[in-house]
């Protein structure tokens, strides 16, 4: 689906118009706190941007340009435009916006060098009257024509020193596809790649809701079973809403990471949220933790589940006294995600679990609940009604008779072997070390680079790879982070160690159970750290693969398992073990007991209460979702 024109062509942001001279020294300033950029045309055809600060409307045209986009993520960029001297610092737009905007720019300015420029006496002389139309969507023959002009541009550039022909370029990167999370790292690159065409981010009707909900202001929680795109979605949400207000957090570190975000804790800091609330308010209002609090206006919260009711009271309270606001959540927009039949917070064995919906402000502060029901993750629909029922704690005799006919099945193929998944990091690590040790041959090791070698704890905490990963050849690995989600290299895909090569460090070479054989190279990590400075983690993305815990194994698709449900000790423990599985076929349930399947009652009753709303408002919604099919 392509892109609109003004959704492609028209930002808000933050804008910092510099006036440079002739050695790139600043001699004007301007600040624009709240800006509309808008890609155009002038009557000469050229392409033009536009910044308009709600009074008074500047125009440049872009002859010569070159695009900065780093920090991107963050929702920063600069376009520097020779040979005015002029730069544009953009800040605080919502990146997936300034990724599209961006990426238009460069394949129109691309596109419009075949044509001829229009020289200061034609100019002057035109007697047009002056005009500025917003630029029309981009088509494929705009991306042929840029991809044109870059296939001259490299043929007539040579390597220094050298003449293009018999040039050895040595080992071609891996091309990435616009699925990747990286699509925009090629927008100035020194090898020009091949553009691919701007995409509209598909969502579901169901997403589409959910987002619009959150964009309209409102506070929401929405959840949903396993595997239906709660967290793509949620991305999409931190990808709409302002960067310098919007503060993404989780439960657990690696859930932060997901998301680019931070944990709860860290964000709100207040340790463990164990000390009395005085207390409590008194840690929240230290300089670095108060600054964070007052210029939040969208706290995004993931694996909601695992959050305790009596924190996320505190929390509420914490907030109200911070930001000196008797609203809820001292007025701050809570988006919520999470899944209450997946995994419960962690509390001692002699306490009762209390969720967040059980805490005394819950109902105040969530404005609306929405649930998103079609799953995306299984495509098998016996297999979907199967998870469906083990999630709501039902096991019946149908149930139990194809989980225990898995157990014989053999998922094993190309020298992959099935992921074991453990109820306990203790087994984890032990079974995972002693494979590795029982393989023949040399160990290779890889030692992560940190961005701040002495915040290894923080940076361990979050990040989904360790700091050492060791590898022989034959070992079972999966991909801790998205590559190309097209050849199916994704977060969860299985794979074996089948060779190292390369002079030098040599690499692992992994073939992975979807057909790709492939290379893989150190990746970065970034995630947010105390205080909101970014930590960083440069290492493959690569994890051992005999056997993952079912807490780490949260977000994955799992092509390739096995599990022991054995010693179950949760409510929602064998739901989130068996949900990681793409199929029925790619599954081997061991030693399956029907009494290891259980709900939480409590919870039962919040999604039953949570149906029984929303068939009451399904009349409502119906002529929302006949326009958005339509």
């Amino acid at each position: 689906m392509l892109l609109s024109g003004p959704q492609a062509a028209e930002i808000q942001s933050c804008v910092t118009i510099e006036y440079l001279n002739v050695s790139g020294q600043t001699l004007k300033r301007k600040v624009i706190r709240n800006a509309l950029l808008c890609l155009g045309r002038n009557e000469h055809r050229e392409l033009v941007l536009m910044v308009n600060d709600g009074k008074l409307q500047q125009k440049f045209v872009l002859r010569t340009l070159k695009l900065f986009t780093r920090f991107i993520q963050d929702g920063k960029g600069s376009i520097v435009l020779s040979p005015d001297n002029v730069q544009l610092l953009i800040s605080n737009c919502p990146s997936d916006k300034l990724k599209l905007f961006m990426r238009t720019l460069l394949i129109k300015h691309e596109a419009g060098k075949q044509e001829k420029p229009v020289n200061e006496r034609t100019r002057l002389l035109s007697g047009l009257p002056h005009l500025f139309e917003t630029i029309s969507p981009v088509q494929r023959k705009d991306v042929e024509q840029a991809n044109a002009v870059r296939v001259t541009a490299n043929a007539e550039t040579p390597v220094k020193g050298l003449s293009n022909r018999g040039v050895n370029r040595g080992p071609q990167k891996r091309p990435r596809t616009e699925s990747s999370e990286n699509c925009v790292k090629d927008l100035q690159p020194r090898k020009k790649p091949v553009l691919l065409m701007p995409r509209a981010l598909t969502l579901s009707t169901e997403q589409t809701l959910v987002l619009d909900t959150v964009l309209s202001g409102r506070n929401v929680f929405f959840t949903g079973s396993a595997g239906t795109g709660k967290s793509y979605l949620l991305k999409r949400i931190v990808g709409s809403l302002p960067p310098k207000s919007t503060y993404a957090t989780a439960s657990t570190g690696v859930a932060a990471c997901h998301i680019g975000g931070t944990t709860l804790h860290a964000f709100a800091g207040i340790g463990s949220g164990k000390a009395p609330l005085d207390q409590c308010i008194e840690l929240a209002n230290r300089p670095g933790v108060r600054q964070h609090w007052m210029s939040c206006r969208h706290l995004i919260i993931d694996e909601v589940s695992m959050v305790e009711g009596e924190l996320f009271d505190k929390l509420e309270a914490v907030a109200r006294a911070v930001r000196g606001k008797d609203e809820p959540f001292g007025g701050i927009q809570l988006i919520i995600c999470g899944d209450f039949l997946q995994l419960p917070p962690v509390t001692q064995a002699s306490s009762q679990t209390k969720f967040c919906f059980q805490a005394k402000s819950w109902r105040k502060c969530i404005h609306l609940t929405m649930e998103l029901t079609q799953v995306r993750r299984q495509t098998d629909q016996r297999f979907i009604s199967l998870l469906q029922a083990v999630r709501l704690g039902r096991c019946t005799d149908e149930v139990t008779q194809r989980l225990m006919m898995t157990s014989d099945q053999k998922i094993e193929r190309d020298g992959i072997l099935a992921t074991r998944l453990c109820t306990h990091k203790d087994d984890v690590d032990l079974m995972n070390e002693r494979r590795l040790q029982q393989l023949p041959g040399d160990m290779v090791t890889f030692d992560a680079l940190d961005s701040d070698p002495s915040l290894i704890k923080t940076i361990n905490s979050q990040c989904p790879v360790g700091e050492k990963i060791q590898l022989k050849k034959g070992a079972q690995v999966m991909l801790a982070k998205n590559l190309d989600v097209v050849r199916g290299l994704v977060n969860g895909a299985r794979g074996v160690v089948t060779s190292f090569e390369g002079s030098g460090k040599p690499l692992p070479r992994v073939r992975f159970l979807c057909g790709v054989t492939e290379t893989i190279k150190p990746e970065r990590f970034v995630f947010k750290g105390h205080g909101g400075t970014y930590l960083s983690r440069q290492q493959l993305p690569l994890k051992p693969a005999w056997a993952i815990s079912i807490h780490k194994s949260q977000g994955m698709s799992l092509d390739c398992v096995e599990i022991s449900l054995a010693r179950v000790f949760e409510s929602g423990q064998a739901y989130v073990a068996l949900s990681r599985a793409r199929s029925l076929e790619g599954l081997r349930v061991l030693d399956f007991d029907p009494m290891v399947v259980k709900a939480n009652s409590y919870v039962l009753q919040f999604y039953a209460r949570l149906r029984r709303e929303r068939a009451l408002r399904q009349t409502s919604l119906d002529p929302f979702l006949e326009n958005k099919e339509n």
